[in-house]
């Protein structure tokens, strides 16, 4: 339906969200010639890739959410940065390298790519990568062939366990441990045996296997907040984006009575209420996709321990360790955050009991902490960082569309075909902005 008062020439439109997919869809829109007011119930713009400050025992330091990497191949969410002016902020392999190490031998691993074109650039890698058997070293490659042929788009695929596909083409445990799952668990938020076999074919072959620089590791080397947030702040007012902070959206009938379109880019579970039986999808299709946590543990010490920008563990609970001294502004020491993806068993841990029962697996992984002093230790949590994204989860995942023509969704958990990432969201607000503009004039003629 038309506002009233609104003219034609410049369509109007409420964006309900200022997270990576809102951004996106506000400013593509706002590009267009539309009217674009956008709603954040937070008091800045960011979503779940945020910073807040602490005034800790190390001093006051800038400390992300949660530890956001990409890839070479996120190609959204880097236009996005571009956009925004931000990727001067942020860092980007020229070629694949992480250490991997374990908790309990002291010896140090490597997954990095050659110069070779894929899916050649990973057999060397592979060929050497110590915390594989020779067997498993034998295996992993033609699961991974094998892999590279899945047909992700086929409704079937969404159905498997990718952890029943990895066992029926022969990796054992402790391949699926050092290879699989410390790669998937990280960008799918979930092990294996309870993570889709579409969602992980899309990970590892737009990641790994179709082309040989696509895994490059990116990520922000200032804080979240400021490559995101701040910029998009500064974005969308250049382009005349109304932005309303601390606005939260009790319905949406007043939206629907100023606005000639409404897009929703708000969490599942917010996006059912005020979309309400409009969306496209099963009923209480947000309870059944459902939610699956992120846990950081952070700690600030009194010298370096941590060689390298992140380091991936094996052999324990440990997942990924990031040093985020120099964008956190810690003056002296250092600064690392652990990731701890697919935290179900730890959303609810007090903060004492997570330090004693990880300090042992930290020790162990980064045996210079026993030299060295905690300043301090703390915890920060998302319950909802993601989408469950387990076998059969497609199918409550909604499009851009809803039943009614002038609602859009936008948000990572929307039938994007990504996982819930950083990509899957910007692709999301690029579907939505997409799906405003192919019903309304971009711009009105001089």
């Amino acid at each position: 339906m038309t506002a009233a008062g609104a003219s034609r020439e410049q369509p109007r439109v409420a964006v309900v969200g200022g997270g990576l997919a809102g951004i996106t869809a506000a400013l593509l829109l706002a590009d267009a010639g539309h009217r674009v007011v956008l709603h954040e119930a937070r008091p800045r713009l960011g979503g779940l890739t945020h910073s807040f400050r602490r005034d800790g025992p190390g001093g006051t330091m800038w400390v992300d959410n949660g530890q956001h990497v990409f890839l070479r191949c996120c190609t959204s969410y880097r236009a996005l940065l571009d956009r925004l002016g931000s990727t001067g902020g942020t860092i980007l392999q020229p070629r694949l390298d992480v250490v991997v190490r374990s908790e309990t031998r002291p010896a140090v691993g490597r997954l990095r790519r050659t110069g070779l074109p894929a899916p050649l650039h990973l057999a060397a890698t592979l060929a050497r990568y110590r915390w594989l058997t020779p067997g498993d070293r034998a295996r992993v490659v033609p699961a991974a062939l094998a892999l590279g042929r899945v047909d992700r788009e086929d409704p079937a695929t969404d159905e498997v366990s990718f952890g029943d596909w990895l066992t029926r083409h022969g990796q054992s445990p402790k391949a699926v441990e050092a290879v699989w799952d410390l790669i998937g668990v990280a960008t799918l938020n979930a092990p294996a045996e309870r993570a889709s076999l579409a969602l992980a074919a899309t990970v590892f072959q737009l990641g790994l296997l179709d082309r040989a620089d696509a895994a490059d590791i990116g990520w922000a080397d200032v804080p979240l907040q400021l490559l995101h947030g701040d910029a998009a702040q500064r974005a969308l007012a250049e382009v005349g984006v109304e932005v309303r902070l601390g606005a939260r959206i009790a319905d949406l009938d007043g939206l629907h009575a100023a606005a000639d379109h409404v897009v929703l880019a708000v969490p599942p579970t917010e996006a059912q209420r005020l979309a309400g039986a409009a969306v496209i999808a099963p009923d209480d299709w947000a309870a059944e996709l459902g939610s699956s946590p992120i846990v950081n543990l952070h700690l600030v010490v009194d010298r370096p321990v941590l060689e390298h920008d992140f380091v991936a563990a094996v052999d324990g609970p440990l997942q990924w360790v990031f040093d985020r001294t120099a964008p956190s502004g810690l003056a002296t020491g250092q600064y690392l955050a652990v990731s701890l993806s697919a935290a179900d068993a730890l959303i609810d841990v007090p903060v004492a009991e997570l330090k004693s029962r990880f300090w042992p697996h930290l020790v162990g992984l980064l045996p210079g902490l026993t030299r060295a002093e905690v300043i301090d230790f703390f915890v920060t949590r998302e319950r909802h960082a993601t989408f469950r994204p387990a076998p059969g989860s497609a199918r409550f995942r909604p499009g851009t569309r809803t039943h009614r023509p002038d609602l859009h969704l936008a948000g990572a958990y929307t039938a994007t075909g990504w996982p819930a990432t950083m990509e899957g969201a910007v692709r999301s607000g690029e579907a939505a902005a997409g799906a405003v503009l192919s019903q309304t004039p971009r711009r009105a003629a001089a």
